[in-house]
C-alpha cells in the first residue's frame, strides 16, 4: 500500500529557493570583461587577452575600449589583429620621460579601441596583446574598459577592488608576481637575462596559453555543475511538493467520507 510521506512545508521552501540561488550563481558568474591569465611576472613581458562577454540577450557588442593605467606607463603595447575588428592605438605625452628596456620613453599607449566588429548575444570575443616591460614596484596592473553595444548601451567595467565582496561592474585586473626562476622567467618573456638594450622574444600570440584555456575549462566545469546541482535541488523540491499536495488530497478526501 502506498505510504504518505509529509514534508513541511518550510522544506519545500528551502529547497526550491537553493536551487533558484544556484541557479542564479551559475548564470552569470565571470560573466564581466577579464584578462586572462589573471597574473604575470613583474619586469616581464606578457602575452595577455581581454575577454569580453556579450551580456545582452538581444544587442551585439561594437565596440571595445580597454584604458592603460597613467601610472604606470608600458614601453610595450602590441596588438593581434582580429578578423572583422579594427585596432586603434591613442598615446599619451609623459610629464616626465622614464628609462625602459626599449631606451628613453617620452610617450606612451594610454586607450586601446576596437571596433566595427560584432559580439552577438551570448557569445564572447578574445583580444590579444602583448605587453611589457611590466612594472616592478606594483603587485597589480587595473585595466578600465568601456563595452558599447548596438542600441547604444554602454558598460563600463571600471571599479577596482574592495574588500572581499566583488563589484557589479569590475574592472579586469592583472596580478603581479615576483621572478619564478629561469625557465618562467624565458618562458613569460622576461627582459632580465637579455641585458638592458636587448629583448627577449615576447611570447607569440598565435594560439591562447594553455593557462586562459584551463581557465576556461575550470569556469565551464563549475557552471555546468551548478547547474546540474540546481536542477536536482528543484527536482526534490517538486518531488516533495507533489508529496505534500497528494497527502493533503487524501486527508481532505478522508474528511469528506466521514462526513458523507
Amino acid at each position: 500500500m502506498f505510504r504518505t510521506i509529509r514534508i513541511p512545508a518550510r522544506l519545500l521552501l528551502s529547497a526550491v529557493a537553493a536551487g533558484a540561488a544556484v541557479l542564479i550563481a551559475a548564470g552569470p558568474a565571470s560573466a564581466h570583461v577579464t584578462v586572462q591569465p589573471g597574473t604575470a611576472e613583474k619586469g616581464g613581458v606578457s602575452t595577455l587577452a581581454f575577454q569580453v562577454p556579450n551580456e545582452d540577450d538581444t544587442s551585439a557588442t561594437t565596440k571595445v575600449e580597454v584604458y592603460l593605467d597613467p601610472d604606470t606607463p608600458l614601453s610595450l603595447v602590441s596588438t593581434r589583429p582580429v578578423p572583422g575588428w579594427k585596432v586603434r592605438l591613442e598615446k599619451r605625452k609623459l610629464a616626465k620621460p622614464v628609462k625602459s628596456g626599449h631606451g628613453r620613453l617620452t610617450e606612451a599607449v594610454s586607450k586601446i579601441t576596437w571596433s566595427g566588429g560584432t559580439i552577438a548575444p551570448q557569445q564572447f570575443q578574445r583580444f590579444d596583446v602583448v605587453l611589457g616591460t611590466l612594472p616592478t614596484d606594483t603587485d597589480t596592473l587595473v585595466f578600465k574598459a568601456v563595452q558599447t553595444y548596438a542600441d547604444g548601451e554602454v558598460v563600463r567595467w571600471i571599479e577596482g577592488p574592495s574588500g572581499a565582496r566583488e563589484p557589479q561592474h569590475p574592472a579586469p585586473v592583472l596580478r603581479l608576481t615576483g621572478p619564478q626562476g629561469k625557465g618562467d622567467a624565458h618562458q613569460h618573456g622576461s627582459e632580465h637575462a637579455a641585458g638592458p638594450h636587448t629583448q627577449s622574444p615576447a611570447p607569440s600570440p598565435s594560439t591562447a596559453p594553455a593557462s586562459d584555456l584551463a581557465s576556461d575549462d575550470t569556469a565551464r566545469a563549475i557552471g555546468t555543475t551548478g547547474l546540474l546541482i540546481a536542477l536536482v535541488a528543484l527536482a526534490l523540491g517538486s518531488f516533495g511538493l507533489f508529496l505534500a499536495l497528494n497527502a493533503t488530497g487524501r486527508r481532505l478526501s478522508a474528511r469528506g467520507g466521514r462526513t458523507g
